[in-house]
């Protein structure tokens, strides 16, 4: 039995101004993410889980974002997916093209939070707490980005919900599939000459989206899938035990690392390798199981030598 699978047309821009000058849902993402991610720091500052006044949080989510989120990210992705990037150093820039490592980004995040709890002298494992708890946010906020830019998409799959995705034809591993792609929508079309002209298409043109729905692969939507486990479960497993369990200061810092990793090697499962393989395993699987081994010595370490937030020296 075969379904009519939906192909995906979601435009990249929020609205265009002009051509291809906008803002886009990408760079909304992080907007939206560092804004909750401050609101919620503040809200753990105003109950004393996080050692921060709550005055200081907005300087605190400011540099986090610019030299954890955004230059760990992006070089997370230079250099572990794509190190052809440094032949060209000003590509590196163009992060509105899209391209961050949460592996990158988890790694940024640390450096700063070190940097910036000995600079003021606070402990560093309960705002790298504060920043686990809040780092779910930015991670569903950026797995909907990147369903919404068609980019990062799923494994072949037969399921009802699988999605075609016109950004395959641009993958160099489908040239056969883009030369069939390119032939058929020149009929509807004779300026569709590239792959890139046939996705840009798809976004308005139905008589396109019906000839690719015959060439392009039903896939898991693999980007939703990650929105849930690293974003939403992941949140709340975290959120829970920072407010409802007495653990010292740096147990939530291991256990994101561990539930991330986690997360993150089961939905590599539906997710298409962009880059190449680690043995058996993709890159993101094999990142994760680092993440793992020192989500352990987080714990292990804040078993050890317990300190705890204000706010939970208080109810004892």
């Amino acid at each position: 039995m075969t379904f009519a699978y939906w192909v995906h047309n979601l435009d990249p821009f929020v609205f265009r101004l002009w051509d291809n000058v906008g803002p886009r849902w990408y760079g909304l993402a992080y907007v939206s993410a560092f804004i909750a991610a401050y609101l919620l720091l503040v809200w753990l500052a105003k109950r004393r889980y996080l050692d921060l006044r709550p005055q200081q949080v907005g300087d605190f989510v400011t540099w986090a974002a610019l030299f954890g989120v955004m230059i760990g990210g992006r070089l997370g992705y230079v250099l572990f997916y794509r190190p052809d990037m440094l032949r060209e150093p000003l590509s590196i820039l163009r992060v509105w093209e899209g391209g961050m490592a949460s592996h990158g980004g988890i790694l940024g995040l640390f450096f700063f939070g070190l940097y910036y709890a000995r600079r003021h002298r606070v402990s560093w494992r309960n705002i790298g707490d504060g920043l686990c708890v809040a780092a779910p946010i930015g991670l569903f906020f950026g797995r909907c980005a990147n369903f919404i830019n068609g980019e990062l998409y799923g494994r072949a799959a037969q399921v009802r919900w699988a999605v075609q995705f016109p950004k395959e034809l641009l993958d160099v591993t489908n040239a056969a599939e883009a030369e069939r792609a390119v032939a058929v929508c020149q009929r509807i079309d004779p300026a569709l000459t590239t792959p890139e002209a046939i996705v840009e298409s798809a976004r308005t043109h139905p008589q396109v989206v019906d000839a690719l729905r015959g060439i392009l692969t039903p896939r898991h939507p693999s980007q939703l899938y990650e929105a849930f486990a690293e974003g939403v479960l992941l949140f709340t497993i975290l959120w829970f035990v920072r407010t409802r369990m007495r653990q010292p200061n740096g147990v939530i810092i291991g256990l994101f690392m561990i539930c991330y990793a986690v997360f993150r090697i089961v939905c590599e499962q539906f997710r298409e390798p962009d880059a190449p393989l680690v043995g058996i395993f993709t890159r993101g699987q094999f990142f994760s199981f680092f993440l793992i081994a020192i989500g352990i010595a987080f714990i292990v370490v804040a078993k050890k030598r317990p300190t705890f937030p204000a706010a939970i020296k208080a109810k004892t």
